[in-house]
């Protein structure tokens, strides 16, 4: 569990999983913040909810063809086009397209993150080191929906939305470095 093919892809899904919460937690209320009807703001999740799930049914092949790391990153890179949209602007169309964004992007990140981690341990470990894992990701969770809160209660939508860029960019460091040190051990 120490290895650092573990480490990172523990790290890449606590983040996926803690920053789709983070936004996803906030996003509603600061709809309703702006004037936007609690029916849209349902919309808007409902919305979510779909693009979180409903690319799972190719989001295997696309590991299989590209790789895990690549489908991280890509869905690293879509939850920061998530925050971009977000920090555009505040219309509707601004929120749903983020929303959708955010859902397609923790899908990728958080699928194939799993998938690495599925492959960082040998058969004999997988108990400790799910059990381990799922701590980590649920624990940042936890943090992040009551985070969200507090920030948006304090700081406002803005907030939220700037964070999610040096979490992600900090992913993505963590995610080549993992790629890197990978491709120097299959060199020696």
């Amino acid at each position: 569990m120490l290895q650092p093919r573990f480490m990172v892809a523990l790290l890449c899904g606590t983040s996926a999983f803690a920053l789709m919460t983070f936004v996803m937690t906030g996003a509603p209320l600061a709809m309703v913040a702006e004037g936007i009807s609690r029916d849209h703001a349902v919309l808007g999740i409902q919305w979510h909810v779909l693009a979180m799930f409903a690319p799972s049914f190719f989001t295997g092949h696309l590991i299989a063809r590209f790789g895990k790391e690549k489908i991280v990153a890509t869905g690293m890179a879509i939850l920061a086009a998530c925050a971009v949209v977000a920090l555009i602007g505040i219309t509707l169309a601004h929120f749903y397209i983020a929303l959708v964004l955010l859902g397609i992007g923790w899908n990728f990140g958080f699928i194939g993150s799993t998938t690495m981690l599925s492959q960082a341990y040998r058969p004999e470990e997988a108990s400790t080191a799910q059990g381990l894992n799922e701590p980590f990701v649920f624990g940042s969770m936890a943090v992040a929906s009551i985070s969200s809160g507090v920030l948006l209660n304090t700081l406002g939508w803005q907030s939220i939305n700037i964070l999610v860029l040096p979490i992600v960019t900090a992913t993505l460091a963590l995610l080549a470095w993992g790629d890197y040190r990978q491709r120097k051990l299959r060199a020696q």
